[in-house]
């Protein structure tokens, strides 16, 4: 535990969300749908209590891009330069986070630590701001997605736990209807880093992945065919980075069935199987986060348990500084 600590020294945490806070929402990957759907998000927020600044491109578009690389890197360093601006929620994934990788400010960032979140497409960024600026953050829901759906109670639950608490340990676990399988069973601690694997895959060799010596992985993902995700797994296997876990957790992987099932393959459990069956750390499967809209919140970069006999993960520190307005 004290050498995970040691690699990251620089860690930096955000501030608690609190009352009457503004929460900025940009588009760093693609559009939000309609304009219509990301005022019902955010409406969402501004029902809690929040205050919502929304960036100047955040309707932007290209193709499938939000607007132009400049345009999105403008919104995402205007809101962490920003003095109002209390915590940056994406609209929405989609496509467009690794093209802004090595243009990003990340000293702004240190600079200027603040909650920022989102998840798929947003993974880039959730890794690359900790590995480049030491920021603690979080992979949850998004303005123009769940916000914007009628989020449901386990999700809002989980998401405001985790940004507005003040909790030194948070146990995370599934809704109660939904177990989740022991593929190998055992404990570890490590720094947890829950992302999408295709997303991360697209990270391998860059200076935007972490280093997950002694880490517990998190790894979910949609619409990928067990081939693909195949070739995901033995891309990390040939880096390294399987060997150097500690734990593995396999969350929701939606939709990853085969277009064709009348030509021969292999379902996602048996490609799973093909990569785990010889790692010697604890593997659990069927973590409630990912892409459905029943989904925990999970931060990035915090020291966390896994246990095979109990709660399924274990923060084991503070997610966020705590700030004076609870005392």
């Amino acid at each position: 535990m004290d050498v995970e600590i040691a690699k990251v020294k620089q860690r930096i945490k955000p501030k608690q969300l609190k009352p009457g806070d503004t929460i900025g929402v940009i588009s760093p990957a693609s559009r939000p749908p309609d304009e219509a759907v990301l005022k019902q998000g955010v409406a969402y927020l501004e029902s809690l209590g929040y205050r919502v600044k929304l960036g100047e491109y955040v309707l932007a578009q290209r193709g499938y891009l939000a607007g132009d690389d400049r345009q999105r890197l403008d919104d995402l360093h205007a809101m962490f330069a920003d003095p109002e601006v209390d915590a940056v929620f994406c609209s929405r994934g989609g496509y467009g986070t690794p093209r802004l990788l090595d243009e990003i400010q990340y000293d702004l960032l240190r600079q200027n630590p603040k909650i920022f979140i989102g998840y798929s497409d947003i993974t880039a960024l959730n890794m690359a701001f900790f590995r480049q600026a030491g920021l603690v953050n979080f992979s949850g829901p998004m303005v123009a997605v769940e916000c914007a759906r009628g989020i449901h109670p386990f999700t809002a639950d989980s998401l405001w736990s985790a940004l507005t608490g003040n909790q030194s340990q948070i146990a995370i676990t599934n809704p109660n209807d939904q177990d989740v399988k022991i593929l190998k069973p055992g404990s570890a601690t490590g720094l947890l880093f829950p992302a999408c694997l295709s997303v991360l895959h697209g990270l391998l060799g860059t200076p935007y992945m972490p280093d997950f010596t002694g880490a517990i992985l998190v790894l979910e993902d949609i619409d990928e065919e067990p081939y693909r995700l195949d070739r995901y797994f033995a891309s990390m296997k040939a880096a390294g980075i399987l060997d150097r876990i500690s734990g593995l957790v396999l969350a929701q992987f939606i939709d990853c069935e085969a277009s064709d099932p009348d030509k021969p393959g292999l379902a996602v459990d048996e490609v799973i199987h093909d990569y785990i069956d010889a790692l010697a750390i604890p593997v659990l499967s069927e973590l409630a986060y990912g892409h459905d809209r029943v989904k925990l919140t999970l931060p990035v970069g915090v020291q966390a348990k896994i246990d095979s006999n109990g709660p399924i993960i274990n923060i084991i520190e503070p997610v966020v500084e705590i700030t004076s307005w609870q005392s």
